[in-house]
């Protein structure tokens, strides 16, 4: 169906006359695209509705310490929270005062307020032999954890991480310990692989090598081995060249012992897959203000809407900003160049020599009122100078003395003119990260946006998360200044 252009031009027109949709520029030219809505973090942590804050987004864009500063923020504020975080790094977990995370939740202390926090580090392999110890009786229990398939399988099989995530995320709920779980999503290639990892299992599940490896102990004894050497001997065949006649073995004999377990696999997947899909869950995606970052980003938001998950908004954490901003880079640059320009200016001995037509004749020896130059010979170190020699006449701030001796200390033009380039850069810094959420905004206008200033450093303990967490509140977060 063609579009109707009058259409598409009152569309335009709405929207450009829609204040959400308003535009600005800022000092140095650039259009900036105003956010549809703040994200308001302390409303949705207020909330007693919410219950599960899941934060998702690519690798290293501060997913897990924002994680953390939410937990410590609503904390704070009232709620008893528990954070669940994958892998976190050794500083942040010394940041809320606990020598190492395990998969035990962990009080935090020296939390301000009424509230409570708690942090706990997913161990796959720990969560996996729970699961069996409390769905499968003692001998079965101790089969399957003995098994050697077993042991592989739970210590970092492809998409174990993502499943066990879940299970530990449903496990959390169900125990109704803590009226907020805070979530940090597992580090991996696609990072929706926390959302698709229930599928995953349920597909592995029903999928036609399972059947094959339960097809003895279904039918049972001899007749289940009649029937496997008749219908399935060149699928197993086959399957032992590959796999090795061993690991077959070990495979199967996991495959039988986990077969009374397989149904609440499935069932408990999916009913944290809808539990992630409630009113109670609230998604934020997490990116930095980066090409690569925020496309990823606009794929979360896509992804998350496609699967009907609610998405509270995004945090866009490293945010630079300048106390100057008044000054653009091109203006910067001109001042810059302004004041190289007097260098040309140097002082020799106490006197100015200027490099102008006026003190050079046309050879480009310097002319002396005192001694004319045709009297001067042409071996005369007074009436001739090389071009050698003029450049290092003409800069000896920079190249410092022909005997060696160190260049002088740069002059206050010089290292305003230093400063002034170091402002443009973090100018032409910011006018790229602008462009790149507009593109973000531009495409997802519907998405709230919290933008968190980049720090000077890391986070090393709970002060530092309070600060995470101010500023992820902040509607109008105030960036730093001192750095510009």
């Amino acid at each position: 169906m063609t579009p109707d252009p009058a259409a598409s031009r009152d569309a335009a027109h709405d929207r450009d006359s829609n204040p959400a949709h308003a535009s600005s520029q800022t000092p140095d030219g650039h259009r900036v695209l105003a956010s549809t809505r703040p994200l308001a973090v302390d409303p949705l942590l207020d909330d007693p509705r919410t219950r599960i804050v899941v934060c998702c987004g690519a690798g290293g864009v501060g997913k897990t310490t924002t994680a953390a500063a939410l937990g410590l923020r609503a904390a704070e504020r009232g709620r008893k929270v528990v954070v669940l975080t994958i892998d976190p790094a050794r500083r942040l977990a010394q940041s809320m005062g606990i020598d190492s995370l395990d998969n035990t939740p962990r009080r935090v202390k020296g939390v301000d307020g009424n509230g409570e926090l708690h942090a706990m580090m997913l161990d796959m392999k720990r969560t996996f032999d729970e699961i069996v110890e409390a769905h499968a009786d003692p001998d079965r229990a101790s089969a399957i954890l003995n098994n050697p398939f077993y042991q592989s399988l739970s210590a970092g099989f492809a998409g174990t991480q993502e499943y066990m995530a879940m299970e530990k995320l449903g496990q959390l709920r169900a125990r109704d310990e803590w009226d907020l779980i805070v979530v940090d999503t597992p580090p991996s290639r696609s990072a929706l692989d926390f959302l698709d990892a229930p599928k995953r299992l349920g597909s592995f599940l029903d999928g036609k090598l399972i059947r094959v490896l339960l097809a003895p102990a279904k039918v049972g004894g001899r007749a289940g081995m009649k029937f496997l050497n008749v219908g399935m001997s060149m699928m197993t065949g086959v399957l032992g060249k590959l796999l090795g006649g061993q690991l077959l073995k070990d495979v199967q004999t996991f495959v039988a012992a986990m077969d009374s377990m397989f149904g609440g696999f499935r069932t408990r997947a999916d009913a944290t897959y809808k539990l992630l899909q409630a009113p109670g869950t609230a998604f934020l995606v997490v990116a930095a203000p980066e090409r690569d970052a925020l496309r990823e980003a606009a794929y979360f938001v896509e992804r998350l809407a496609a699967e009907d998950m609610p998405l509270a908004g995004l945090v866009l954490n490293r945010v630079h900003g300048s106390g100057a901003a008044q000054l653009s880079a091109e203006r910067a640059l001109a001042a810059a160049e302004n004041l190289d320009e007097p260098r040309i200016v140097d002082q020799m001995d106490g006197k100015a020599v200027r490099n102008s037509p006026d003190t050079y004749d046309s050879s480009g020896s310097p002319v002396s009122s005192d001694s004319p130059a045709s009297s001067a010979s042409p071996d005369s170190s007074v009436g001739s100078a090389s071009p050698d020699s003029q450049v290092s006449s003409v800069s000896p701030a920079t190249t410092g003395a022909e005997d060696g001796s160190p260049a002088p200390d740069p002059t206050v033009e010089q290292l305003t003119a230093g400063l002034l380039r170091l402002h443009a850069e973090r100018m032409r810094l910011l006018s790229r990260e602008q462009r790149t959420r507009d593109r973000f905004t531009a495409l997802h206008p519907e998405v709230a946006v919290a933008e968190v200033a980049a720090l000077p450093g890391d986070v090393h303990d709970l002060a530092g998360l309070r600060d995470i967490g101010d500023r992820l509140a902040a509607i109008r977060p105030e960036l730093p200044t001192s750095d510009s």
